[in-house]
């Protein structure tokens, strides 16, 4: 049988050493040995003796952030030895090696894709976020050593905070977790209602300090900013937060 579909660049990408790999830009390897996290229903094959065990959001406070916001990080943890492939509504896929406790990332829970076990994480409020906009009011934030996979919708900018810097809600998928966040209406910086075409909203975001930010070109809304990738968006404003925790 032949066919361009058996190229060599389509075939099962091998390595000696476990852990997190590109199979190709929009698709991730695990080759597990022990256990790693992944967003739930992000697996699209697997070979291997492999368990699949829900996480929800992981801890109690993590937990009630989730309910009154709608948001954090559907997650599933992995164990067993195999292949896993993983994979985000065809979204190109980044992977982040952290290095020590001096590393830490903000990174828009939707754009979690997997990240292995010796990572620290938490869901933490996003510095300057506004009770009424529907962008969502916590981040996930990385730390320690290990690596992690996010994806992308799209290939993304990454704009070195030299300079007083702003974004899109939306677009703004990571940054360094040293940097000062500030959210702001459009009408005030000059913008009127240029900005927030996805959401009918007139926010954008500020970034100060030294660092850097991660943009995608892309508007697309799942959630909050930890959004729990349901395809809802957030409804916003008090109503919607209460109603979330009653409802939940």
């Amino acid at each position: 049988m032949r066919s361009e579909l058996f190229a060599a660049s389509n075939m099962e990408q091998e390595s000696e050493q476990p852990g997190l790999r590109l199979q190709n830009s929009k698709m991730l390897k695990v080759e597990l040995r022990g256990e790693v996290f992944a967003r739930t229903g992000s697996m699209v094959a697997y070979q291997g003796n492999v368990q699949f065990q829900a996480q929800g959001s992981g801890g109690i406070g993590k937990f009630l952030k989730s309910k009154l916001t709608g948001e954090g990080v559907p997650l599933m943890k992995m164990t067993g030895s195999g292949d896993v492939f993983l994979a985000e509504r065809a979204s190109d896929i980044y992977l982040i090696d952290l290095e020590g406790p001096n590393d830490q990332l903000s990174i828009n829970g939707k754009n979690v894709l997997a990240f292995e076990p010796t990572l620290n994480w938490d869901i933490k409020m996003v510095q300057g976020m506004g009770m009424m906009s529907s962008s969502g009011l916590f981040n996930c934030v990385f730390s320690g050593q290990g690596r992690l996979a996010i994806t992308c919708k799209g290939t993304p900018v990454v704009l070195n905070v030299d300079q007083p810097t702003y974004a899109d809600p939306q677009a703004a998928i990571a940054w360094s977790h040293s940097l000062q966040t500030g959210y702001h209406r459009a009408d005030q910086l000059g913008l009127g209602t240029l900005l927030g075409r996805s959401t009918g909203e007139a926010f954008t975001m500020s970034f100060a300090g030294q660092g850097f930010v991660v943009v995608q070109p892309s508007e697309e809304v799942y959630g909050g900013v930890a959004g729990s990738g349901s395809g809802a968006q957030s409804s916003g404003g008090a109503g919607g937060l209460i109603g979330g925790l009653l409802g939940g």
